[in-house]
């Protein structure tokens, strides 16, 4: 087992590692067998306050710094986690109940993230615009927002926290970090504790393991932090965008989703059926992206299911230690009963399981459902792990009609013989973002990412990061004299 679950149960606060004082202990288990992997004292408001008053303390001094040596600390980050791989891909396969497959998705996007934001030191450019007034010069700063608040979710959180970390650390700001409460070492103390070693200075990056139940409001709600990055479900970020609004500070919300990838009637059948397998199944399908809906032409329906049904049968559900393993478990008991009854409302309704995978503990089985009447909410709602729904369709028009009646919008694909046709296809849905010959699960450091309706709101990566964690400020210089009519 790591010496992470030991060594790092604990708060990060202004550089410290110390217990909390909150009123009781959140026991992180392994999903897999329910073996207690560590405990820790939950931080309280007093705590929650601490590590927002230490961020901004040393945001100052840290934003005045040369992006030069700012940039040093994210390369020995990168080069830290290449060094403790090994270590780290155990922690998430133990923490997560990630197969060895997700974690080395996991880490490989956390790497490039890093890499890029290697290069955020160095991206805010100003600028100098006209003015019509005689002798004055207009000066655009990009300047950090201060502090910014990160909550990162359970199913990618190394990579998400990074994320939103990395970039906002590397513009200048301050962070505190609260990690979701099932994985407050992968995705929280953990980070805190490469940015350390990698020579952060202390105060900057705090990490605080609590419960709303302990500090309800007080994260989001606290005066210190200007922007909260918030990724998980849509009625959570629903309220987070609410009390952001209401106390004039930014959120970027990156929330649920309710993909669909559609199979035209001149796709390559045998690679659609690979790509929308792993769309649905990869971690367990607990992923935000995740396909949940797989939408094929009536007219080679019956080919691409028998197919689609095979490949499912193969995937081996187990151990997530054993490389073999492709469906672990889902993170907790909740999950688990809400799935298996997800499956069996669809059959209740009238749904036939094609493939009606068992619940053992937290191991969920994948199931493939047919035949979900067109009117029921499970078609519509995100559906978090192995269930896929298979759903025929009669040409494009409904098609488009089908893939957008959901309240969601963040990802989704289309597989064709013709690519201007898929993209034709792509720009008729109400999406985020939308793949051509491919799955629904991407992310990459350059390209906006975020969803429309209850998916989200703002974008990040590239440029759009830049622009969430930083804010423009005008300066003009009058080098004559202006005149005034008073």
């Amino acid at each position: 087992m790591s010496s992470y679950f030991t060594d790092l149960a604990q708060q990060y606060i202004d550089g410290e590692w110390r217990p909390g004082t909150g009123s009781w202990d959140i026991i992180d288990f392994n999903p897999y067998d329910g073996e207690k992997l560590a405990s820790i004292t939950i931080a309280a408001v007093e705590e929650i306050d601490q590590a927002y008053q230490a961020a901004a303390r040393a945001q100052k001094k840290w934003a005045a710094t040369n992006p030069y040596a700012r940039r040093a600390v994210f390369e020995k980050a990168l080069r830290l986690i290449e060094e403790r791989e090994a270590e780290i891909t155990e922690a998430i396969i133990a923490e997560l109940g990630g197969t060895h497959l997700k974690a080395g998705f996991e880490l490989h996007l956390a790497k490039e993230f890093l890499r890029e934001s290697i290069q955020w030191a160095l991206r805010p450019e100003g600028k100098i615009l006209p003015s019509p007034v005689d002798g004055k010069e207009n000066r655009l700063y990009r300047v950090p927002v201060g502090v910014v608040g990160v909550i990162s979710p359970f199913n990618f959180p190394f990579l998400l926290s990074i994320k939103s970390v990395a970039p906002a650390l590397a513009l200048g700001n301050g962070v505190v970090l609260k990690p979701h409460q099932n994985t407050p070492i992968v995705g929280g103390t953990l980070v805190a504790k490469l940015f350390e070693d990698a020579g952060l200075p202390g105060g900057l990056l705090n990490v605080v393991v609590t419960d709303i139940a302990e500090i309800g409001d007080a994260f989001i709600e606290h005066p210190i932090p200007k922007v909260i990055s918030f990724t998980g479900s849509d009625k959570v970020g629903r309220h987070v965008a609410t009390v952001c609004a209401s106390l004039f500070k930014r959120s970027v919300l990156e929330l649920g989703g309710n993909s669909a990838i559609v199979v035209l009637d001149d796709a390559d059948i045998d690679y659609a059926v690979d790509a929308a397998v792993f769309s649905r199944y990869v971690h367990q399908g607990q992923v935000c992206m995740a396909a949940n809906r797989v939408l094929v032409d009536r007219s080679i329906a019956d080919e691409f299911t028998e197919k689609f049904v095979a490949k499912v049968k193969t995937l081996k559900s187990g151990d997530p230690r054993d490389p073999q393993t492709v469906i672990g478990p889902v993170i907790n008991s909740q999950q688990a009963e809400s799935l298996s009854a997800t499956v069996e409302q669809a059959v209740a309704e009238g749904a036939t399981a094609l493939v009606h995978g068992t619940t053992t503990d937290n191991l969920v089985e994948p199931s493939v459902l047919t035949g979900v009447p067109a009117g029921s909410d499970l078609l519509r709602q995100e559906v978090f792990g192995p269930v896929a729904f298979l759903i025929p369709f009669d040409g494009e028009e409904e098609a488009v009609r089908i893939v957008n009646d959901t309240p969601y919008g963040l990802s989704g694909a289309v597989h064709t013989g013709d690519v201007e046709r898929g993209v034709a296809f792509a720009k008729q849905i109400d999406t985020g973002m939308f793949h051509v010959n491919d799955g629904t699960v991407h992310d990459e450091p350059l390209v906006p990412f975020g969803g429309e309706k209850h998916s989200g709101i703002g974008r990040l990566n590239g440029e759009t990061t830049v622009e969430s964690f930083t804010t423009m400020k005008w300066i003009s210089v009058q080098h004559g004299r202006s005149g005034f009519p008073f």
